[in-house]
């Protein structure tokens, strides 16, 4: 009798089974991850100071009044560079990365993976499609807190880092000078219709996610899939920090142009108070998805690897199921993480192994399998 499936933990010793020799590997230690990403994150840090130091012409055009947005910038980097190596230290995620980046960068398919990854960005990041057979709905509200929440990143980060600033053109109060990295890159009129989109571009970005988060709430609010499942940290407290965020910069305009500044002080100071309470929430929570949508990118190179590749067959009817560097991978990965997936055969009281993997064997079969194993030891209890 066969049963197909034995899981059992490994530990880091040799373990003699009648015909085989199998030593387990020796777990990682926790330590050891915690210090390696310690040391991402120092690392992103530190190069995020250097381009704050160096892009603002050695803080020459650094604004000492964004000190605050700064440095949440910067341990939002160390936060960041930190979780992506704890990301990465997982088995799958790890056999996937290097995979994925060894299938790219293939000499015989580096110039069609580089089209491909052309269309992969253009479909799954500038688009969103990738949501969009879930519901309309949700791929409009991600679509625009999407772009506008890039767009406000775009203008947000280069000015808190010194990187880009304005100044009169001279004696010449009514025309302004745009400079990235202290070169100058253009110059505009007050009057010009460029001036409104310039000084307005974060209240568009605002209005673009107070719109998405509008949708997505109202969804949430209506659907009851996502009230039966969704949480308040994981699914709600997102949403509402970037309506705090858009909201409290709109005020600042709205406290501008219509209030004449108005209780500007304290909503200048609200508003700041929402932007580094998100830049510091941004690694360790549900925006930390914003960094990880690039890497997944790869699956789409590792399907069509597996694709054109050589085919798992079944170790029972000898059909193809899945491909074989999938399969491979997949027993890889489990021996990393301590775990036994094999077929054994139990005769009497004797067990030995069947000299098959249970992932070589096709999910019709491992239902099969499991239907004749439960009813052998049926018969066997009767």
């Amino acid at each position: 009798m066969f049963i197909p499936l034995r899981l059992c933990r490994l530990t880091p010793r040799a373990v003699d089974w009648p015909g085989l020799a199998y030593t387990a590997a020796v777990p990682h230690s926790p330590r050891a991850d915690v210090a390696r990403a310690t040391g991402w994150g120092v690392l992103v840090a530190s190069v995020v100071l250097a381009g704050i130091y160096f892009g603002s012409r050695r803080l020459r055009d650094f604004d000492a009044a964004l000190v605050p947005y700064a440095g949440a910038s910067v341990f939002s980097a160390f936060g960041l560079g930190y979780r992506y190596s704890m990301w990465l230290t997982k088995p799958p995620t790890r056999l996937f990365w290097r995979r994925g980046w060894r299938l790219f960068f293939a000499p015989a398919r580096v110039a069609h993976n580089l089209t491909r990854l052309v269309g992969l960005f253009a479909v799954n990041i500038v688009a969103q499609r990738f949501i969009e057979k879930r519901s309309p709905l949700r791929w409009t509200a991600h679509f625009f807190i999407v772009w506008g929440c890039l767009l406000a990143a775009a203008v947000t980060f280069p000015l808190s880092f010194g990187w880009v600033h304005f100044e009169t053109a001279g004696a010449a109060l009514e025309r302004y000078q745009a400079f990235v990295f202290g070169l100058h890159v253009f110059t505009f009129d007050l009057d010009s219709p460029l001036a409104p989109l310039v000084f307005n571009v974060l209240d568009i970005s605002a209005v673009l996610v107070i719109a998405g988060v509008s949708m997505a709430m109202w969804r949430r609010g209506r659907d009851r899939g996502a009230l039966a499942v969704q949480q308040f940290g994981a699914d709600l407290l997102p949403l509402v920090m970037l309506f705090a965020v858009s909201i409290t910069g709109v005020f600042l305009t709205v406290s501008t142009h219509l209030m004449r500044g108005l209780h500007f002080v304290f909503l200048s100071q609200l508003h700041a108070v929402t932007v580094i309470f998100t830049l510091l929430y941004l690694p360790f929570g549900k925006f930390f998805h914003i960094f990880q949508r690039p890497a997944q990118l790869g699956v789409a190179y590792y399907r069509e690897a597996g694709a054109h590749g050589e085919p798992a067959h079944c170790a029972r009817c000898g059909e193809p199921f899945a491909s074989r560097m999938h399969i491979d991978d997949l027993k890889q990965v489990e021996r990393e993480l301590g775990i036994r997936y094999e077929a054994v055969q139990v005769s009497g009281d004797a067990t030995r192994l069947a000299g098959a993997h249970y992932q070589d064997v096709c999910p019709p079969c491992r239902r099969k399998h499991l239907a004749l194993t439960q009813d052998a030891f049926w018969r066997r209890g009767a």
